[in-house]
């Protein structure tokens, strides 16, 4: 088996290709990422010690480049983790977001049709569904409403629909997995939680959007790429499968909570200005893919946290 993983140098993809290749020893393992981002140089560092394991420079829009590598690699099957994903650089330059997320995307779908590559996988978001009211009960499921309220959620909805056309018209064996927000090892320190870590450490300022009350649906990154292996591995073609945290916690208890386990005093914390549409709550239900794929989470908010504390306490020292 030969995979393709694009984007596989960012946070998500370095952590799935750790996981892949220690559970298939037989899996050879592509990488291609154009290094837009700053920590991918550093988690090459890790991924080049692995066994079967091939580094390629390279963007996912560029259609010679991507024809030229699929005609020489031969693959049986892509993932594709190459995104622009910050929502606050999505409002002032969307046009990247529509090249890199959409193009791109179907970019890679068409060499898959040209050269007989027969699965491919997205990985989308749950910010395609949009938000709810911070009191809201209700959670979305894969036949829900996509109403993105961003360039960003909008350009991961856009790339949804394509995949699922190539789908029904072309019979690609495609699959989607829409996740809640990740935390873990080898994330960028632009995310809310590296940044809460790093700052910490550093005794400096941690920004707050607003007042600090946004909710998100947290899971740690380990149990994402469980849900991924299983997904690639023996998930039907053409569905869509959510893969939800189910620990909802609003950004201010995330800060307080990593600032508590540093013994760090919360007059670091600092409130700044909203961002624009900034989305209240995200809520998802993975009922599908534990019902249907066996899958579960193994770890708790407070376990997951307590890992990735650690590990960046380890990498900033």
């Amino acid at each position: 088996m030969k995979i393709l993983v694009s984007g596989g140098a960012g946070f998500i993809g370095t952590n799935f290709i750790k996981f892949i290749n220690k559970k298939y020893d037989n899996y050879k393992i592509v990488c291609v990422d154009n290094l837009s981002v700053k920590e991918s140089a550093l988690n090459l560092e890790y991924l080049n010690k692995l066994n079967n394991f091939k580094f390629i420079k390279g963007d996912i829009t560029d259609k010679s480049f991507i024809d030229k590598l699929f005609e020489k690699e031969k693959f049986n099957l892509v993932v594709n983790f190459a995104a622009e994903v910050a929502v606050d650089y999505s409002i002032k330059n969307p046009n990247v977001f529509i090249k890199t997320n959409i193009l791109g995307t179907s970019i890679l779908m068409n060499a898959c049709l040209k050269y007989n590559v027969t699965r491919y996988h997205q990985i989308s978001t749950d910010e395609v569904y949009g938000d709810l009211p911070l009191k809201s009960r209700k959670s979305f499921d894969e036949k829900s409403h996509l109403s993105p309220s961003n360039p960003y959620s909008a350009s991961k909805a856009s790339a949804d629909m394509l995949v699922l056309s190539y789908y029904r018209t072309y019979g690609l064996k495609v699959t989607i997995s829409r996740c809640t927000n990740n935390y873990g090892p080898h994330q960028s320190y632009r995310a809310l939680i590296p940044l809460t870590i790093k700052n910490a450490i550093n005794n400096k300022k941690i920004p707050v959007f607003g007042k600090g009350d946004n909710i998100r649906d947290w899971i740690y990154v380990n149990d994402h790429v469980m849900a991924l292996d299983l997904i690639i591995h023996k998930g039907t073609p053409g569905q869509i499968y959510n893969i939800s945290g189910n620990s909802k916690k609003n950004n201010l208890y995330v800060i307080k909570t990593i600032l508590k386990e540093l013994n760090k005093n919360e007059n670091l914390i600092s409130f700044v200005l909203d961002r624009p549409g900034h989305d209240r709550m995200y809520s998802i239900n993975s009922k599908k893919i534990e019902k249907d794929l066996k899958w579960k989470r193994t770890y708790s908010f407070n376990k997951g946290i307590k890992k990735t504390i650690n590990w960046y306490k380890k990498t900033l020292t």
